[in-house]
């Protein structure tokens, strides 16, 4: 029979009262109760074992006061409208949570008058351990740059940062699935429409498909800049007189891919028979359009529960890269087909 059990559970429950149950100091608990890694499996399980025989469920503030630290993440999204960035945000808070963190998130895009270098300064000044910084702009990055900040950093991109952790979807090897897709099918004049090149993703994509044009010998086009709106897609498509030229698009988003065949069918341009279409995200809809979209599936959830993996990492002082990558898959559905004959 445990000291527990046998009738000699303490009035006050705290930190240093399970310390005393499982013979080892409080500081030992606080590392178990903050998952550190430097702790024997045998040590670990009794401080747990006691934990949970004793119900103990430790103050938030105390903790904090035990490791410096508050368990809270703070997230600054540069656009909290778009589907990516409100889905890897989800897959953070889900991971934060079964972690002990908690998050605070701030939406600097929403609000013109809140700068990047006033988000982090709310967010610092809320006592948060660590930053996020989701679906950024080259702008928002360039502004963290010239901030002093002393809690680990992580980026959502995919180029490796020297300043701060990064962690991304492929976006390189999404573009090639989706060039290399349409090239399969005999398609050797492609258009890009890609998002607005201040977003990190979208310049990501606008350089990848070039490289993979390059590489391949096709014809090359100048690019048409979107801002990520499926009525720009819309007013593009639209806005053609007669069949395009080319015989196939790289939409750099799943939004402006279905203005793009709104666009084309109110001009009588058939897709996939006159242009074959392939979009970037695979939003849930998008097995749903008419056709149903071939794109590039990011996996935002993953995305969102990586970067708090790296961030609890770095926060726990284990070796971490500083840039980590998940990888990007192609989803085929009937937008394309073989170009048509000329």
């Amino acid at each position: 029979m445990s000291e527990i059990e046998a009738g000699t559970r303490p009035e006050k429950l705290g930190i240093r009262e399970v310390a005393a149950l499982a013979g080892v100091s409080h500081m030992t608990v606080s590392r178990v109760l903050n998952g550190h890694p430097n702790i024997r499996p045998a040590t670990r399980q009794r401080v747990l074992d006691v934990i949970r025989e004793l119900d103990f469920k430790p103050n938030s503030a105390a903790r904090a006061l035990a490791t410096q630290r508050t368990q809270r993440i703070g997230v600054i999204v540069d656009s909290s409208v778009e589907f990516g960035p409100t889905s890897t945000l989800r897959g953070f808070e889900v991971a934060a949570r079964s972690s002990g963190y908690s998050v605070s998130s701030v939406a600097i895009q929403d609000d013109a008058s809140l700068t990047p270098e006033a988000a982090v300064s709310y967010l610092i000044a809320d006592g948060v351990d660590a930053l996020c910084i989701v679906a950024p702009r080259s702008s928002s990055v360039s502004a963290l740059r010239r901030i002093s900040i002393d809690v680990p950093v992580l980026v959502l991109k995919a180029a490796k940062d020297p300043n701060f952790l990064t962690v991304s979807v492929d976006q390189q090897l999404g573009t090639t699935l989706a060039v290399d897709h349409l090239v399969s099918l005999g398609h050797r004049d492609i258009l890009h429409l890609a998002g607005p090149l201040d977003w990190l993703e979208a310049r990501g994509r606008e350089r990848a498909f070039h490289t993979r044009i390059e590489q391949w010998g096709l014809k090359e086009r100048a690019i048409v800049v979107g801002d990520w709106s499926a009525d720009f897609g819309y007013d593009y498509a639209a806005g053609l007189k007669g069949v395009p030229e080319y015989t196939a698009m790289f939409v750099a988003n799943d939004d402006m891919a279905v203005g793009v065949v709104h666009g084309f069918h109110e001009r009588g341009i058939r897709v996939p028979e006159d242009v074959s279409i392939v979009g970037f995200d695979d939003l849930p809809l998008s097995r749903h359009f008419l056709p149903p979209l071939t794109t590039v599936r990011q996996d935002f959830h993953a995305l969102g529960m990586k970067a708090m993996e790296v961030l609890r990492a770095a926060l726990e002082g284990r070796d971490i890269p500083q840039r980590s990558k998940i990888p990007s898959q192609l989803v085929i559905r009937s937008s394309t087909a073989p170009p048509r004959s000329s």
